[in-house]
Formats: C-alpha cells, sequence, structure tokens
C-alpha cells in the first residue's frame, strides 16, 4: 500500500472515529454509529471528487467503508455508554490533518493549480467535521475561534509547497500531516485561536455602555 493510500485511510478512519464519538455522546445505537461515523468520513472526499471530476473514492474501493464501519464498531465496542470529549478531539485533528494533504495531493495530481489544491485539501478535511456537527445538532466547527479551518489550510499549503520545491514525497506527506496535528493540537492544548475582528471604536462604545450601565445600576 503505497504513503498517500495509507495516509487516506488513516484520514478517513479517524475522521470515522470522530463522528461515531459525536453519537456515543448522545447515546445513539448502533446504526447511527455507522451513519455518523461514514458520513463524517466519507463526506468531504466525495463532494472533493465530484469538483475536480474523478470517479468517487470510496466507490470504487470498499475498503473505506470497511475502514469507517471498523471506526465505528470500535468505538461502540470502548464504550457504548460514554466517551470522552477528548477522544472526539483529538481524532478529529489527526484526521483533519491528515485528510487535508490528501485532498491537496489528489488535486494535484488531477493538475490543478496550487490554490485550488489547498481549497480542495481543506474542503476534503472539514467538510465531514461541519455535516457531523449538524447531525449532532451542536456548534459548527467553523463558529469556534479555535485553530481548525487554519490547521487544514496549513497542511495543504504545505504539502503543496513541499512538493512544487521537489522534496520527496513521502516526507511531504509526514511533515504536512505533522504540521496540521501540532496546530490543531496546539489550539486543543493551549487554546491558540486567531484573533477576532474588532470594528475600530467598538472598545470604546463598550467602555461607554458599560459606564451608562453603572451608573443606572
Amino acid at each position: 500500500m503505497s504513503l498517500p493510500v495509507a495516509a487516506d485511510l488513516l484520514g478517513v478512519g479517524f475522521l470515522a472515529a470522530s463522528g461515531a464519538i459525536a453519537a456515543a455522546e448522545r447515546r445513539h445505537d448502533f446504526v447511527t454509529f455507522m451513519f455518523f461515523g461514514g458520513m463524517t468520513g466519507l463526506g468531504g472526499g466525495t463532494l472533493r471528487d465530484l469538483f475536480i471530476g474523478q470517479p468517487v473514492f470510496w466507490i470504487h474501493t470498499p475498503a473505506y467503508l470497511t475502514v469507517c464501519v471498523a471506526a465505528s464498531g470500535l468505538v461502540w465496542i470502548c464504550s457504548t455508554r460514554f466517551v470522552p470529549r477528548d477522544a472526539l478531539l483529538w481524532a478529529d485533528a489527526v484526521g483533519l490533518a491528515a485528510y487535508a494533504v490528501v485532498g491537496a495531493e489528489k488535486a494535484s495530481a488531477v493538475g490543478l493549480e496550487g490554490a485550488v489544491c489547498v481549497a480542495m485539501g481543506v474542503m476534503t478535511a472539514c467538510l465531514g467535521g461541519i455535516l457531523r456537527d449538524v447531525l449532532a445538532g451542536q456548534p459548527s466547527v467553523l463558529l469556534r475561534r479555535e485553530i481548525y479551518v487554519t490547521a487544514a489550510i496549513a497542511a495543504a499549503s504545505a504539502d503543496v509547497v513541499l512538493n512544487r520545491i521537489g522534496l520527496d514525497r513521502t516526507a511531504c506527506v509526514w511533515i504536512s500531516t505533522g504540521l496540521g496535528v501540532v496546530l490543531r493540537g496546539g489550539a486543543l492544548l493551549r487554546n491558540w485561536r486567531l484573533p477576532a475582528f474588532a470594528p475600530k471604536g467598538s472598545a470604546e462604545i463598550d467602555s461607554r455602555s458599560k459606564t451608562d450601565i453603572s451608573k443606572v445600576s
């Protein structure tokens, strides 16, 4: 098995596990575990293949479905009552980074430009998590200020750049995936986040509002 295929299966497996963990947190049944796992693991890659005009990857390679079922079943076996949320976050972090790189690699393989390859990597990595959050009825990852999409952008961008400068493909995959995991891990462990938009004068308005309220009190 080539490294890109192994990375692809790794990303699918970890994302599927994060979907199954979301189902576990809500005490769903086994069928729902499988559905959450499959949707989270395969959703981003499916849309990517449709966009770049390639055969949908899991239809012609049943191993991807097998990995989703296995990952979801493992979560079920480990705990049918409760799985710590930290497990979901870390499984999602590894899947996010690996899948961003795979998406960029697949787009690059069909001759797309670098910026498009990065976009396809981000879509591949993030769409499954967005679908998982919608299905689970929880706030979308896009609405959190902590680094998430940024980690996918960094991983996909690093892969594109390293490939362009001629670095060994295996090294590209590992380095880029590692970068994505480090950035997402920093968000989880150190609360790394990007600065929020603050319109000019908003601090003064907030300060005046607080002063007015204190006078009324």
